[in-house]
């Protein structure tokens, strides 16, 4: 969670850029040269911003209607347990060898 390059200079043809880069658990910042052609913008602040706009017309929405919505974002729920099922196999069921102790 966090930046993982960021523009430093643009030129016509290349842009400089300073990516983080992870080295034995520390983080560097290293200077590198990128055409123009090579940088695009992140797409987390686009998802964002989406976010945003459409929780305001839900909140709208529910406001004209007098009723309360829940603009949070919640977890996933864990899949519902199920047993896999295949034609003509046996079950075999896998247990450790005991250890015996050889003098």
């Amino acid at each position: 969670h966090g930046k993982q390059w960021y523009q430093r200079r643009v030129a016509i043809t290349a842009g400089g850029v300073i990516v983080n880069k992870k080295v034995r658990g520390k983080i560097l910042a290293k200077r590198i040269n990128l055409r123009i052609e090579h940088i695009n913008h992140s797409k987390c602040r686009d998802d964002f911003l989406n976010r945003v706009k459409k929780n305001e017309l839900v909140k709208k929405e529910a406001k004209a209607s007098g009723t309360f919505v829940c603009t949070k974002r919640a977890p996933v729920n864990p899949r519902t347990s199920h047993t896999v099922k295949g034609k003509g196999i046996v079950v075999e069921e896998v247990c450790p060898i005991r250890y015996e102790f050889i003098a």
